[in-house]
Formats: C-alpha cells, sequence, structure tokens
C-alpha cells in the first residue's frame, strides 16, 4: 500500500500537465552587468551531459523517519534540486512529513509551487487559507492513510496530528525549487527585526507581546 501511494505521487508530479514552475526558481536574482561576477543562474547552472552519472538523480533515506523531538512535533525532509541535483529543470520536489502524536507542521506558503499532500499513516487536521479576495475563508479537511489534499501554490497552509500515535505524509510540488515561508518565523522572527510599530498596528496587540514573541526562538523543522 505504501508503495502504491509512493508511486502515486512520483507518476503525478512526472506528469506534464502538472508540473509548474513560474519565471523565479529563487527569492531574488538582481541583474549585473559583469557576467563573471555572477554567482547564481535563475535556478542551478547545468553539469555536462556527458559527465552526469546515476549518483545525480538519486537520493536515498526517505524511508528512515524524520527526527520529530522538538517544539513542533514535526520534522520535514526534502527532496528538492538542492539535495537531488537531477531535478534541475524538472519543475518538481518532494519531501517526506514526519510527526509526533499532535505534532504539527505549522503555517507556512510556498511562494513557487503547488503541494499535493498524501497520507500514509495517521490522520491529519490540514488547510489552507485563501486570498483577501476570497475573505480569507479556510478550507479544511481531517485526512487519513490514502487521503490526497491539495495546496494551491501561495496559499498559507498546515497540517496537525490529530492522533494519538505518529504520522506520516509525502508531498509532492510542482518546482524544483518551491521555497518556504513559514509565516511565525517569517514575521516574528525576521533578521534584522521588524519595527515594532509595524507588528503592534498589524496584529492590534501590546508592544509588550511584540516584544515577547520576537524574542523567541523560532525552530525551522525543514
Amino acid at each position: 500500500m505504501k508503495l502504491f501511494l509512493i508511486l502515486i505521487i512520483c507518476a503525478s508530479a512526472i506528469s506534464s500537465s502538472f508540473a509548474y514552475d513560474p519565471s523565479p526558481l529563487q527569492d531574488i536574482c538582481v541583474a549585473i552587468a559583469e557576467p563573471e561576477n555572477a554567482v547564481f543562474v535563475n535556478g542551478k547552472f547545468c553539469k555536462n551531459p556527458n559527465l552526469t552519472v546515476a549518483e545525480d538523480f538519486l537520493f536515498q533515506g526517505l524511508n528512515i523517519p524524520g527526527n520529530t523531538n522538538n517544539k513542533l512535533g514535526s520534522k520535514v525532509t526534502p527532496v528538492t534540486v538542492d539535495q537531488l541535483p537531477g531535478l534541475n529543470t524538472l519543475g518538481i520536489s518532494l519531501a517526506r512529513i514526519d510527526f509526533a502524536p499532535y505534532g504539527l507542521n505549522p503555517p507556512h506558503t510556498h511562494p513557487r509551487g503547488t503541494e499535493f499532500l498524501v497520507v500514509l499513516e495517521g490522520e491529519l487536521y490540514v488547510g489552507f487559507v485563501l486570498s483577501n479576495q476570497l475573505a480569507n475563508r479556510l478550507i479544511t479537511k481531517v485526512l487519513k492513510p490514502g487521503d490526497v489534499f491539495v495546496f494551491p501554490i501561495g496559499m498559507i497552509h498546515f497540517q496537525l496530528n490529530v492522533g494519538k500515535t505518529n504520522a506520516v505524509a509525502f508531498a509532492g510540488l510542482s518546482s524544483q525549487n518551491p521555497g518556504v515561508i513559514t509565516i511565525a518565523n517569517a514575521v516574528f522572527g525576521a533578521k534584522p527585526p521588524i519595527n515594532p510599530d509595524v507588528l503592534i498596528k498589524a496584529f492590534q496587540v501590546d508592544k509588550k507581546v511584540v516584544d515577547y514573541l520576537q524574542s523567541q526562538f523560532w525552530y525551522d523543522n525543514n
């Protein structure tokens, strides 16, 4: 059953109708006048095809559970172009997500990719929030093993293990480098910190609350 579900993920991700990379493949790509000073391209530089080997297209270890012994009780094991060079230009990536009982993959967004999630073990309460234009409506569902759920590109979404046992899910993403922005980390853990006056007005809370939140260590489960 597990192998069948994983094959579904791979087949769906490979489908050309699903693969999608919008223009940028990284957060920023500032133009420069002198190409010799360039560090990045939009994506990754390509290896000479005559020098490629099987290992360029291989990632091992997704059968090993991630360490969920952290504040969130979850661990994401990504397989993007950074971990699997052969994904370059192919417009797909993958991730394994492990959850301790009641573990959370906190609200986050992928700025460059749609995500679809398949649950292998446990029960997950998942959801995403629509844009301001659609009144920030919340779309949620409790997923059981074998269920598949889609999080549209750019939408803030989350997964919570609502069971008393561990949970495991696999996610396919429609970009070789979908990126991830964890909302709490980005807002309260930005470096340098966002001016508290901005957050006080945005969240309509007392400065002490903002100071407290900005002083916390915001764990990244990726």
